[in-house]
């Protein structure tokens, strides 16, 4: 039985939440408690949204938590290996074997592509691409590139993937219908999210994904990025996500509790037993530690449906001001 490899992979364009700590506390104990490795990755694809300063205050806040990694970069510095906006080269070798089978075409459309780079949410009402390039001629696609550059998708199978989730259980995506066929690189270069991961799971080993709920359409379409590029699957958990009380998710658009200003009035135990009530690894938010979440872990005990937080679970009001 190969090892576990999980990994985290936060997006600095913001503060690390408690919505992100929770998936992360989660995607830790899923690979410790097998006696698995973890490897930090820096998901820093759009360079006018992500900032050195926020990824290492993103990797001080989980060594404050406690949720060491054994890959990726030591201190407040990511290893560059880890760092998707220095892997732009090795993207661009698997989109050409894509392009190399027919399968990728310029999409001229004005949607808006200049955000198909980051990570897709079920909250966020995502439209199916219905097709209007993918049958231009080379003369319109010549006349279209005058005007402006042209995003690159990839035309999807006529057929279903379905993935076993180790939270959600069985979940399905006709992918010509339910999708379309999706993007791979944006009109500005940069490559999209869905390629990114892709690659990067499997050059690194990754085979244990531990993600929010809310990231369950993309594993459909990566897996048939993975089936094109003669990838093996890893094996998915989509974890609740965190809603606060208006139902909204945590998010860093919404200002939601960031790490580092709970760590001006609370503990990492403290913060890592509520995180644990939530997931219903103890029956009371009351402080815990990792070795004790460790002997007490099963994903089975994990809840499938996203979680309101209880008012007032996590607060600032203790904290000092500044």
């Amino acid at each position: 039985m190969e090892p576990v490899i999980g990994r985290f992979a936060p997006t600095p364009s913001g503060a690390l939440h408690v919505g992100n700590a929770f998936a992360f506390l989660l995607a830790w104990l899923g690979a410790k408690s097998q006696g698995g490795r973890i490897i930090l990755r820096m998901e820093d694809l759009d360079p006018h949204r992500s900032s050195p300063a926020m990824a290492a205050q993103a990797m001080d806040d989980l060594a404050w938590l406690g949720l060491t990694w054994d890959e990726g970069g030591q201190g407040a510095t990511p290893d560059p290996r880890y760092v998707q906006s220095q892997r732009t080269q090795i993207y661009q070798q698997y989109f050409d074997r894509l392009a190399a089978q027919g399968l990728v075409y310029p999409c001229f459309c004005s949607r808006s592509d200049l955000k198909a780079a980051s990570a897709p949410h079920l909250s966020d009402g995502q439209l199916r691409y219905p097709g209007t390039c993918a049958r231009l001629t080379p003369e319109q696609q010549a006349q279209r590139r005058e005007v402006r550059s042209p995003a690159w998708r990839v035309r999807v199978a006529e057929r279903s993937y379905t993935i076993e989730d180790g939270v959600q259980g069985r979940y399905t995506e006709y992918l010509p219908t339910q999708c379309g066929d999706f993007i791979l690189r944006r009109s500005d270069g940069v490559f999209a999210y869905q390629l990114a991961v892709v690659v990067d799971d499997t050059l690194m080993g990754v085979n244990q994904v531990v993600r929010a709920r809310d990231l369950l359409p993309s594993a459909p379409r990566q897996r048939y990025l993975m089936d094109l590029l003669g990838f093996p699957a890893p094996q998915y958990y989509h974890v609740p996500t965190l809603l606060d009380q208006d139902g909204k998710r945590l998010a860093k658009r919404e200002r939601s509790i960031r790490i580092h200003d709970l760590r001006a009035c609370t503990t990492p135990q403290a913060l890592l037993g509520k995180l644990a009530f939530l997931a219903g690894l103890q029956s009371a938010p009351v402080p815990q530690t990792l070795p004790a979440l460790l002997e007490r872990f099963s994903w089975s005990r994990v809840p499938r449906q996203d979680i309101r937080v209880p008012e007032g679970l996590f607060t600032l009001s203790e904290c000092s001001p500044d």
